[in-house]
C-alpha cells in the first residue's frame, strides 16, 4: 500500500506522519489533532515553510525533514479542567492520563509497524460507524442500535448547483453543535492579530470555525462589556446569521465573513476606535454580517426585470438590500438572539437607523451619489461632524463588500471564479426566461481578466483611493494590492488576445490551405487538357 509520510513540528517538537494516500480525511486529521494532544474540538491550523495556513487532508504534499510544516492549536478550551476529572473521580482513575496512554500507544504503533495496520482502520471506521448510529437513532434500543441508518441521513453535496438553496436543517444543527462545542475556545494571540488584517485566508475556515472568529470580534472591540451583550445571545444571534445564508456560489455565508473581517481590519488599521464611539462601530460591524442576508444569487436588475415578490413587495427600490435589512430585523426581534436587548430605546433606534442606512448603500446603483458626497465632504472632514461619519460608515461598508482584490491573489482568485459562477447561472436563466440578459453577466461575452479590469479601474481603484485620501496608511495595505490585481488581469487579458488572434490565423491558414488543395484536386481530375489556353 502506497504511503505518504508528512514531516511537522508541534510546539518545536518534531514529528512526523505516515498514512495511505488514500486515506479518510478524518483519520488524517485524528492523526494530527493526536500528535497534538489537542482536544475533540479544538481547532487545529497546519502552515507550510512560507507561513500560509494549509489543509490538513490526504492531498498534502510529501516533504522533508527540511522543509517541516508547523503544527498548531489556534484556539482550545484553556478554562475547562482536565478531562472527565469529575468522571474520573467517581470511576477511580485519571481520564486524561489514559487518553495521553492511548495517544502514545498509537504513536508507538506508527513508528514500529511503519504504517497503521489495516486492523486499526478498520476498528475506527465500526466505532464511527457505532457512534453514527448512537447519534441518529432516536431511542436505544437493540433493535434501533443496529437498523441499517444509511439512506436515511442525507449529506448535501459540497457542489452549490446540486444544493438546496436553503440550508437543510441537519446541516444547520450540525454546524451549530460544533459551534457551541467550540465557542468557549480560547483563540490564540496569533490568529487574533492575523484576523485584524486584510491579508486574512477565509478558506481555511470551516463554518462553525468562522462563527468562533465572529465571536471573537465581537470580544475584542469590547462589544460583550460595553452593551452588556450575553454570550449566549451573542452565539444564538451568529447561529441565526450562518442560517439565513443561502448556499449559493458567492453571496454565501464565508462572503459575510470576508465583509465582516474587512470591515474588522479596517477599524484596527485606521485607529477608529479613537475617532468614533462604540456605538457606530457595533453599527458598522452588524451592518457587515448582515448586510446579504437570505441572497438568492439574482441581482437587483434581474428582481425587477422578472418582477419578483421582492421588486413588488419595495417597489424596485433596492429590493435585495432591503430585504436584507428586513431579514437582520427579524432575527433581532427574537429575544434569544437580539443582541441590543439590554440596550436603551434611543441608542437602538440609533442602531436600527444606522444599519438600515449602511445596508441600503451596498446597492451598487448608489455608488457615484455616495462616492461623490465622500469627496465633498473629504478635504474639511470633521469626526465630530454627524453627517460625515454617516457618509464615512456607508464608505467602509461599501469597501468592504467588494474587497477581494485587496487579498492575496491565492484568496481573491477563487472568490472570482465564485461570482463569475453566480453571474454566469443568472444570465443563463434571463436567456431562458426571455428576459433582458445583464452584459457583464453573459458567459458568451464576458472572461475572467475582462470581469475585472474595468471594474478595478473605474470602481474599485477610485473608491479606495479616496479612503486612503482620509487615511493614508490603507495605501499600503488595500491600495498596492489592488493594483497589482489590475496588472495580474490586464496581462492575463491581453496573453488572451493575443491566443486568440494566433487562433484565428492558425484557422485562416488552414482555411486557405484547404482551398488551395481543392483547387489542386480539381486540376488534377479535370486533365492536362484543362490546364491549357483556349485558342480560337
Amino acid at each position: 500500500m502506497a504511503t505518504k509520510i508528512i514531516y511537522f513540528t508541534v510546539n518545536g517538537r518534531p514529528e512526523q506522519a505516515e498514512f495511505p494516500v488514500d486515506c479518510p480525511a478524518q483519520d488524517v486529521k485524528d492523526l494530527f489533532r493526536s500528535a497534538a494532544e489537542a482536544g475533540p474540538h479544538d481547532i487545529l491550523k497546519l502552515y507550510n515553510p512560507k507561513g500560509n495556513i494549509i489543509n490538513i487532508s490526504p492531498s498534502l504534499e510529501p516533504n522533508s525533514p527540511n522543509s517541516c510544516y508547523k503544527l498548531e492549536v489556534v484556539a482550545a478550551d484553556c478554562n475547562s479542567d482536565p478531562l472527565g476529572a469529575e468522571l474520573a473521580g467517581a470511576l477511580g482513575f485519571d481520564l486524561s492520563s489514559m487518553e495521553k496512554r492511548l495517544q502514545s500507544l498509537e504513536k508507538k504503533i506508527l513508528f514500529e509497524a511503519g504504517e497503521t495496520p489495516a486492523v486499526v482502520y478498520e476498528m475506527k471506521k465500526q466505532v464511527d460507524s457505532f457512534r453514527e448510529k448512537l447519534e441518529s437513532v432516536e431511542h436505544l434500543s437493540w433493535l434501533g442500535l443496529f437498523k441499517d441508518l444509511s439512506e436515511g441521513t442525507h449529506k448535501p453535496s459540497p457542489f452549490y448547483h446540486k444544493r438546496t438553496l436553503r440550508k437543510t436543517r441537519e446541516e444547520c444543527e450540525h454546524v451549530r453543535e460544533k459551534f457551541l462545542q467550540m465557542s468557549s475556545l480560547e483563540v490564540s494571540e496569533e490568529v487574533r492579530q492575523y484576523l485584524k488584517t486584510p491579508t486574512f485566508d477565509n478558506w481555511q475556515w470551516e463554518d462553525a470555525e468562522i462563527m468562533v472568529l465572529l465571536q471573537v470580534m465581537y470580544t475584542d472591540l469590547d462589544f460583550i462589556a460595553t452593551f452588556n451583550i450575553e454570550p449566549e445571545v451573542l452565539q444564538q444571534f451568529l447561529f441565526e446569521v450562518y442560517r439565513r445564508y443561502n448556499n449559493i456560489p458567492f453571496h454565501n455565508f464565508k462572503h459575510c465573513f470576508c465583509v465582516t473581517q474587512m470591515m474588522y481590519g479596517l477599524i484596527w488599521l485606521t485607529d477608529l476606535r479613537s475617532k468614533m464611539d462604540s456605538v457606530d462601530l457595533l453599527i458598522m460591524l452588524t451592518s457587515a454580517v448582515c448586510h446579504d442576508l437570505d441572497h438568492t444569487g439574482y441581482n437587483n436588475v434581474y428582481q425587477i426585470n422578472a418582477r419578483t415578490e421582492l421588486a413588488l413587495r419595495y417597489n424596485d427600490i433596492s429590493p435585495l438590500e432591503n430585504h436584507h435589512c428586513a431579514v437582520a430585523f427579524e432575527i433581532l426581534e427574537r429575544t434569544d438572539s437580539n443582541i441590543f436587548r439590554n440596550l436603551s430605546v434611543d441608542q437602538y433606534k440609533r442602531i436600527r437607523e444606522g444599519i438600515i442606512k449602511c445596508i441600503l448603500a451596498t446597492d451598487m446603483t448608489r455608488h457615484n451619489e455616495i462616492l461623490s458626497k465622500f469627496k465633498f465632504i473629504l478635504p474639511a472632514f470633521d469626526f465630530t461632524n454627524k453627517d460625515h461619519r454617516d457618509v464615512l460608515m456607508m464608505i467602509l461598508i461599501k469597501v468592504s463588500d467588494i474587497s477581494n482584490e485587496a487579498r492575496p491573489m491565492e484568496v481573491a482568485e477563487p472568490w472570482l471564479d465564485c461570482l463569475l459562477q453566480e453571474f454566469y447561472n443568472q444570465s443563463d436563466v434571463e436567456k431562458l426566461e426571455g428576459l433582458p440578459v445583464t452584459p457583464f453577466m453573459d458567459r458568451d461575452k464576458v472572461t475572467k481578466p475582462s470581469s475585472q479590469t474595468g471594474f478595478i479601474r473605474f470602481v474599485l481603484l477610485p473608491l479606495f483611493i479616496e479612503l486612503a485620501n482620509l487615511f493614508p496608511c490603507l495605501e499600503h495595505h488595500i491600495i498596492d494590492p489592488v493594483r497589482k490585481a489590475l496588472d495580474y488581469y490586464t496581462e492575463m487579458e491581453k496573453a488572451l488576445e493575443r491566443e486568440k488572434k494566433n487562433w484565428a490565423q492558425s484557422e485562416n491558414a488552414a482555411k486557405s490551405k484547404e482551398v488551395a488543395v481543392g483547387r489542386q484536386d480539381s486540376q488534377t481530375e479535370a486533365g492536362p487538357e484543362a490546364s491549357k489556353p483556349d485558342i480560337q
